[in-house]
């Protein structure tokens, strides 16, 4: 019954991106990165969950409330609410800017340097999120078939890279709707099922749970919380897909009703997860953490049909956010590399011709990249905060701080980028994510050198925008 509904999940999201892949679907630009800027609001909202919710969700953050409990993954999956909070209150103006890429959002306040650190930094970390992406994928069609996951993550490489090749972000955003529906469906009927009729109720189940992951904490002290609350928080503040989904928007009111509906519906997925990953603890307390949500699914915990579904949407979620992630990333490559920086005079159907490619290219170096890294937890927090740490800054300056200079802004991404790799390389001496170390070294570094280096003269997105700058 699994392999049947996961065969049938495949072939529906195979089915949508032939669908899209018409030529007069897909003929420009536009309708490639922005969708025609024609989506529906209940597909952007769709669109905007599954983009964010994926791997990281579904297996890392499962894995994490398995291990330090539920009350400790408040901490960890609250970034997700709060950045879409400060998304809400600059969604219109996210909108009016309609930037095809946040470096060339970036260039409009800082200049083309800025602009070109900023979109190698965002391929490398686009690059790593679509590898746990292929690495989660690989779990769950492991757990369905018996199949060795590295199979598992060649068939999600190959479904993600046709999503994102065939129709752009046509495709991916109706893929992405269904697969929202599907997954969230799945975990709301899944829910009762397993602390009711498995473990027997609230109270067998909070009490069942070690004192640690009864704690606020998990057994984690503030600062490991706040390392692992800052990069999710960090990565959806400054975060490429939102922006093109924002833009992609049919105008700047529904682009802030579709952040109110993705606020809302975040609750759906993460606070199920929270409590699904840790009850999985008390039925299954030898597996991999990894595993916990999945183990629900395959080992008989939930009605066959049931246990499908939410495998086939754990996977749906995947495969949408790979093939998100994985679009986004070669728009960096179109618009900012080879158009920005190399000059090439593209036409629209050449541009098309250079996005696919880059598609190609980014997907299989990330299917290389996942087989180095031995989870998907810590790949997940490594790419957050290299992104994050990096962009997130500069991106907010833009809007709440009308002194922000170029040099500000370089040094600090090259020092963000620069301490988050050197702290990891560490292996993270003291227990402290690197996040906490780098993102005040790079927001530091960003005030000081706007102070000392400021622009000579300074286009302020704010003020071309017509709006008053909030500092």
């Amino acid at each position: 019954m699994h392999i049947v509904i996961l065969v049938l999940y495949l072939l529906l999201m195979a089915g949508i991106g032939l669908w899209f892949s018409r030529a007069k679907q897909v003929a420009t630009g536009d309708d490639f990165v922005f969708a025609g800027r024609q989506l529906p609001r209940p597909v952007m909202i769709g669109t905007l969950l599954a983009t964010w919710v994926g791997s990281g969700t579904i297996i890392g953050g499962a894995s994490f409330a398995y291990t330090y409990g539920p009350l400790a993954s408040i901490f960890f999956l609250a970034g997700t609410p709060v950045g879409i909070i400060v998304l809400y209150l600059l969604a219109t103006r996210i909108r009016r800017s309609s930037s095809y890429t946040v470096p060339e959002l970036l260039e409009r306040r800082y200049g083309l340097a800025v602009r070109i650190v900023a979109a190698l930094i965002t391929v490398l970390a686009y690059t790593g999120i679509t590898a746990y992406q292929f690495t989660g994928g690989g779990q769950i069609i492991s757990a369905v078939t018996g199949a060795e996951p590295t199979t598992g993550a060649i068939v999600v490489f190959v479904l993600v890279a046709f999503l994102a090749f065939g129709g752009g972000l046509k495709s991916v955003a109706w893929s992405d709707f269904v697969s929202a529906v599907l997954i969230v469906v799945s975990l709301l009927l899944a829910l009762p099922l397993i602390l009711g009729t498995e473990i027997g109720g609230w109270s067998r189940y909070w009490d069942g749970l070690p004192e640690a992951s009864r704690s606020l904490g998990g057994g984690l002290t503030p600062l490991q919380l706040l390392g692992y609350f800052l990069p999710l928080f960090l990565l959806i503040l400054a975060d490429q897909n939102m922006y093109q989904r924002f833009g992609a928007s049919r105008n700047e009111a529904e682009a802030r009703t579709s952040a109110a509906g993705f606020f809302v519906s975040s609750f759906f997925v993460t606070v199920p997860v929270a409590l699904l990953g840790s009850a999985a603890f008390l039925l299954y307390p030898d597996i991999v953490p990894d595993q916990a949500v999945l183990s629900l699914a395959g080992e008989g915990a939930l009605p066959s049909v049931l246990g499908g579904i939410l495998l086939a949407g754990a996977l749906a979620f995947i495969i949408t956010t790979g093939s998100s992630f994985l679009l986004s990333g070669a728009g960096n490559v179109v618009y900012d590399v080879c158009q920005r920086l190399l000059g090439w005079e593209m036409d629209d159907r050449r541009r098309l011709r250079v996005h696919r490619i880059a598609i190609l290219v980014i997907a299989v170096i990330a299917y290389v990249l996942g087989r180095y890294f031995p989870t998907v937890l810590e790949l997940q927090m490594y790419s957050y905060t290299v992104y994050g740490v990096a962009i997130a800054p500069p991106v907010l300056a833009i809007f709440l701080w009308k002194r922000a200079s170029t040099w500000g802004a370089l040094i600090a991404m090259s020092l963000g980028v620069v301490v988050t790799i050197v702290w990891e390389q560490l292996d993270q001496p003291y227990g402290v994510n690197s996040v906490i170390i780098s993102l005040p070294v790079a927001v530091i570094a960003l005030v000081l050198g706007s102070l000392a280096i400021p622009n000579r003269t300074r286009t302020d997105a704010a003020d071309v925008e017509g709006e008053p700058d909030l500092a």
